[in-house]
């Protein structure tokens, strides 16, 4: 049954892998594992709380197809499905969400709990579950009964992971799943991490030299204002715990689904396609691990039928299609939280902070922390007018004994509709009413595409503060009311495009809004070769679903074609030449050799090239050479802090190699006399061939990228699933596979997890791709078993037509039926 539910793609799209999700959940594998903890796919199963019988099919990939003739019992069932799917997933979500993964992690959770108990993402979910519509908050509710019923059949035959921890899972609340959604927002808030980072690079090198480490985009000033905000504070000896918060934020965000600091989606209008009608294509990114976030899912009911990414806990569709309007979502890169520098004393047992000019009280709350094996921990957690002190927990012991702390402020989510606005918009029958859904979207900052057959739309949702002074790009200080929100920028001004004249629209969380446009949605964007070359591909020709797949397999970076032009500018070739003429003669050899490459290379980044390797090392030896003297050794929290920033945002690397002829950072503080630009890239250029002759050998005919690039799929315990397989691509490739540039090796880090393709000039026009699997649980034929046609360029089908379900899903059902 597999071959007609798979469409397969030439070679010549290239080879790709399977993402994985960080909250791969065991450490086990299939053999240790007993199949009493799956469900299974036929015959039959009483279940009290269904009103009806329900259908549930699976196509080739374990995918579900719900057929059912009430939507609530179809809600219901969704639930039994994502936990029969995911329960290790919902579960280790939760405990996040909740700051109490300790509970089943024991000690070393307990960092991450802490911070999650700070940022207090119960309240931020209470807020939106009670504004909810009773309409939204009964389908929770059924939902909730549906994940409760599979604990209940199951409760003694969970998945190993969860039954050797000895953990005993909580039955699932609605407001449970409101507490999911805030927890992926959480893991969107990109420049929370930037901001901390911005702190240790501070440290470090001091607020003058920051604004070079920390550019906003291609051609734009420095961010020098925002710098001098943190002039005169003692960062090195009054800020206590910055390192330990750093950590956990960075772990937060990594295990939060999806984690996505990346994603691609686009539109054809039906004058760009080969048929007339839309196109529509997403591929959302993550980090690799098993399982993938994403979870498909398909549902038809009366009056309801859409398929598409969900994430198991959540009964929503983020990417789908209901057979008349398609969406897609990217991360909108939006800053919608700010950190805030407080001063800070105490007197006797309580701690004041400064707020124009008088000491105010914070408040104080105590939460208890249950450790698995070990005794209850309870600490006291202090907020200002800000939000609260992430460093209170976090610090050293007596961290806030110190003269500053960290407060992180979130918007406010009470009266959002954000939760009713996504069942919407799985409903709307056309382009105009995925508008009007796509705008009451706030509690979650996302570029949403949408489509029908003849029209194509995009929308910027979230929620965004109204800075009175600053860019919010680094912290403020807390005691300066001028850096205070005013509340947020009118929905009306949130960037939007409809039909555009061009014929197509996307993002590739390139920057959207100009600076200094009517609100401030960010300053932290991406490098815009990605969507540079959405725009070279999308604007050429006539398109069709086979396009729509060339596109997301595309390995081409015009990264390249930048450098190239940077060689040769005016100022740059003969200063350049000079400089490798003045190198050691090996050096001047290999300096040339790299130069001659670098200038033949088409930009193509396939895993067997030479030059791409070549290319990459170029990269990786620049940024070690421009900026390690001064922030290194690689073991250094501001290092780190570097070489995340180059994955969170438009890199300083990048930055440096296109211009900043004036930056401080060419010169090598290691040395006697001062180095220039052209002197560091005639070392980086000799540098690349002699780290290659190392790495790949002396024969640099028989160098490939793919043989330093790989993907390895590993669960959370670090155990090797699948790999390593030799990837091409890179950060600026549609077909993204990012690595660290901080550390000595290419490792696959970044990759799209999901990918959707919708052509309505298909008889049916959805397919996808699922990186992973359907399954958390190794014991389950589907844990593994998307990784193949995803490096293979196979798609699946997500039929409309209930003539085509047999087609995919088969004619074995599981059938649920009420029980008593």
């Amino acid at each position: 049954m597999a071959s007609p539910a798979l469409i397969r793609v030439l070679p010549r799209f290239g080879v790709a892998a399977a993402v994985v999700s960080l909250l791969g959940l065991t450490g086990c594998q299939i053999n240790n594992h007993s199949t009493e903890s799956l469900v299974p796919t036929s015959g039959v199963q009483p279940l009290k709380g269904l009103a009806q019988n329900v259908s549930v099919r699976r196509n080739s990939q374990g995918m579900p197809l719900i057929e059912s003739s009430s939507f609530h019992d179809a809600l219901f069932t969704l639930g039994y499905v994502h936990a029969s799917d995911r329960i290790s997933q919902m579960v280790r979500l939760r405990l996040l969400a909740q700051g109490r993964l300790a509970e089943l992690d024991g000690s070393e959770a307990l960092d991450t709990d802490r911070l999650m108990r700070s940022v207090n993402l119960k309240k931020n979910a209470a807020e939106l579950y009670k504004s909810a519509s009773p309409r939204l908050q009964r389908f929770f509710e059924v939902y909730a009964r549906g994940v409760n019923a599979y604990l209940f059949r199951y409760r003694d035959k969970l998945p190993a992971d969860l039954a050797q921890a000895g953990y005993k899972a909580e039955y699932w609340k609605p407001e449970d799943s409101a507490l999911i959604f805030s927890l992926l927002n959480f893991g969107m808030s990109v420049n929370l991490q930037e901001e901390l980072n911005s702190l240790l690079l501070a440290q470090k090198v001091g607020t003058d030299k920051l604004p070079w480490l920390t550019p906003t985009y291609p051609n734009e000033t420095l961010p020098t204002s925002e710098a001098d905000k943190l002039k005169g504070l003692d960062l090195g000896n009054q800020l206590s715990g910055l390192s330990t918060v750093t950590q956990a934020v960075e772990h937060v965000t990594r295990l939060s689904l999806p984690g996505v600091t990346a994603s691609s989606n686009w539109a054809i209008g039906p004058q760009r396609s080969r048929h007339g009608k839309s196109l529509l294509a997403n591929d959302i990114h993550q980090p690799i691990g098993v399982p993938s976030a994403w979870s498909y899912v398909q549902i038809r009911a009366p009056k309801y039928q859409a398929a598409g990414a969900s994430i198991a806990g959540l009964p929503t569709l983020f990417a789908g299609f209901n057979g008349k309007v398609a969406w897609g979502v990217s991360m909108a890169m939006g800053d919608n939280q700010d950190v805030f520098v407080e001063k800070l004393k105490r007197q006797g047992n309580k701690l004041y902070y400064l707020a124009d000019g008088k000491w105010l009280p914070a408040t104080a709350r105590t939460e208890t922390f249950f450790v698995k094996g070990q005794r209850p921990v309870r600490e006291t957690i202090y907020e200002t007018r800000h939000g609260a002190l992430l460093n209170s927990l976090l610090g050293e012991p007596g961290a806030l004994n110190s003269n500053l702390g960290l407060a992180l402020q979130t918007p406010a989510l009470k009266g959002d509709k954000t939760l009713d606005a996504f069942f919407d918009l799985s409903r709307a029958q056309n382009s105009e009413k995925a508008s009007d859904a796509s705008r009451e979207i706030r509690a979650v900052a996302l570029n949403l595409v949408y489509a029908d057959a003849s029209h194509t739309g995009w929308q910027v949702t979230g929620l965004y503060p109204n800075r009175r002074e600053g860019l919010g790009l680094f912290p403020s200080p807390g005691w300066d009311s001028r850096y205070d929100w005013d509340g947020y920028a009118d929905p009306m001004l949130h960037p939007y495009d409809q039909d555009p004249a061009q014929g197509w629209l996307g993002t590739a969380n390139q920057r959207t809004a100009a600076f200094g446009y009517g609100m401030q949605l960010s300053n932290s964007w991406l490098s815009p070769e990605r969507s540079e070359r959405l725009a070279q591909l999308a604007g050429s020709g006539k398109h069709d679903a086979r396009s729509m797949i060339a596109m997301q397999y595309d390995q081409t970076t015009l990264f390249a074609a930048k450098l190239k032009t940077m060689f040769t500018a005016p100022g740059m070739a003969q200063p350049l030449k000079q400089a490798i003429a003045a190198l050691p003669p090996l050096d001047r050899a290999n300096a040339n050799a790299a130069l001659s490459h670098l200038m033949a290379f088409d930009g193509k980044l396939s895993a067997t090239s030479a030059d791409a390797a070549l290319y990459e090392l170029f990269l990786q030896e620049s940024t070690r050479l421009t900026f390690l003297d001064e922030l290194g050794p690689q073991s250094s929290p501001a290092w780190k802090a570097f070489s995340a920033n180059a994955s969170l945002s438009y890199s300083a690397n990048a930055d440096h190699l296109l211009g900043r002829e004036d930056s401080p950072f060419w010169d090598d503080i290691q040395t006697s006399q001062k180095e220039d630009k052209p002197t560091i890239l005639a070392r980086t250029l000799a540098a690349t061939i002699s780290t290659g002759d190392t790495l790949l050998g002396s024969d640099r005919k028989a160098w490939q990228w793919g043989k330093l690039h790989h993907y390895l799929w590993r669960n959370a315990s670090g155990q090797t699933v699948r790999g390593p397989i030799a990837a091409g691509g890179d950060h600026t490739t549609l077909n993204i596979a990012g690595y660290n540039p901080g550390d000595n090796n290419f490792e696959t880090t970044l990759i799209p997890a999901m990918r959707m393709i919708v052509d309505f000039g298909q008889v049916e026009p959805m397919m996808g791709q699922n990186s992973s699997g359907q399954s958390s649980n190794p014991a389950s034929p589907h844990y593994t078993d998307g990784i193949e046609p995803w490096l293979k360029g196979q798609y699946i089908s997500f039929p409309m037509q209930p003539q085509n379900f047999n087609k995919i899903y088969g004619n074995t059902r599981l059938t649920l039926v009420p029980g008593k």
